[in-house]
């Protein structure tokens, strides 16, 4: 029997070399992009369940800031449970999930080809049934994945999609070229003490703006489901709207926060969630600057590329958390590799 985490700890000590492999078949995903590139969309959709949602959210924002197009996360109950037919001629659908099994994106997918959408499946699994249902795919290439939640495959599925995205606009990754030792950076960056300070918290609220909005989420999930803490994820501008209301002395808030224009539009809402008392654990390229009970810096890149590293460290404090709490984060309770919804 293998010891608690230890599938988990290996997967994430992978990652550079996933994410440094990835860069080097760049061109199989510009081929991807030429394609795309062939049959410009007037706009795009994205759709994802889980981990991949928040990969699916961090493209959208990709697409609309890089390319000018606009995109939306789908519904696919709107097509599964409801029998919609949207016209969706010269249309981008892309397609992401690690597993390539969902029941639900399998239907929408095809569906979509159906109705003239441009399909496009982001997946570990090429073989799959949505590789297969999508007339192109991109395989994020993470290898087997064992342990429940995902690590490598969420990083390397990020790293994809800018890759995608970046070579549908014409660039060259460079961007991405020193991918591999940055992330080796962000993973040996010391997280002991936000988890020696967080092990007992109860709640913890998750905040981004920006491309880090969807690490945010992708942390309050991974805390959830390994730690089995009750942890909720805002946009730092939904933040202030009311929910600031529930943030008080014993509100642990993790924020994301880097150095382009969604950290510094955080900054004025760590200023008032530390105001009301909350223990403040910052995490990014900018952690050093604003006010924070536990700071954790992570390499500075293109804003559009933090997300890559900045959920590195998430999932090491993840991971201690679930260790320091008694929990065996390769076994969480009731979760399984591939969730079947319709």
């Amino acid at each position: 029997m293998s010891n608690p985490g230890q599938h988990m700890a290996a997967e994430i000590a992978e990652q550079p070399a996933v994410l440094g492999g990835l860069v080097a078949r760049r061109g199989e995903i510009a081929d991807v992009a030429a394609a795309i590139s062939r049959r410009p969309p007037r706009f795009a959709l994205l759709a994802a369940r889980g981990s991949s949602d928040h990969a699916a959210l961090y493209a959208k924002y990709l697409i609309e800031v890089l390319l000018g197009l606009p995109a939306g996360l789908v519904s696919p109950s709107t097509v599964t449970l409801y029998g919609a037919r949207p016209d969706l001629r010269d249309v981008l659908l892309v397609s992401v999930s690690q597993s390539g099994g969902s029941p639900d994106l399998l239907e929408f997918t095809q569906t979509a080809r159906k109705q003239g959408a441009l399909t496009v499946a982001v997946t570990n699994t090429p073989a799959s049934p949505l590789g297969g249902a999508a007339e192109l795919a991109v395989d994020i290439g993470a290898g087997t994945e064992t342990a429940v939640a995902a690590t490598k495959t969420y990083s390397a599925t990020l790293l994809a999609l800018y890759l995608l995205v970046d070579a549908v606009r014409g660039g060259d990754s460079s961007a991405a070229a020193e991918i591999e030792p940055l992330a080796r950076q962000a993973l040996e960056v010391d997280v002991q003490r936000a988890v020696d300070r967080y092990r007992f918290v109860d709640r913890i609220i998750t905040t981004g703006r920006g491309y880090s909005y969807a690490t945010a989420l992708e942390s309050a999930l991974k805390l959830a489901e390994t730690s089995y803490l009750a942890a909720r994820a805002y946009s730092g501008a939904d933040l202030l709207h009311g929910p600031v209301a529930a943030v008080d002395e014993e509100t642990a808030v993790l924020a994301i926060t880097g150095t382009g224009r969604g950290g510094a539009a955080l900054r004025d809402v760590l200023t008032t969630v530390a105001e009301r008392g909350a223990d403040v654990l910052a995490l990014g390229s900018s952690a050093g600057e604003v006010p924070a009970a536990v700071r954790i810096p992570v390499p500075s890149v293109a804003e559009e590329l933090a997300p890559v590293l900045e959920v590195l460290p998430v999932q090491r404090i993840a991971l201690g958390l679930a260790l320091a709490r008694g929990f065996d984060p390769d076994r969480p309770r009731g979760l399984n590799k591939v969730t079947r919804t319709r």
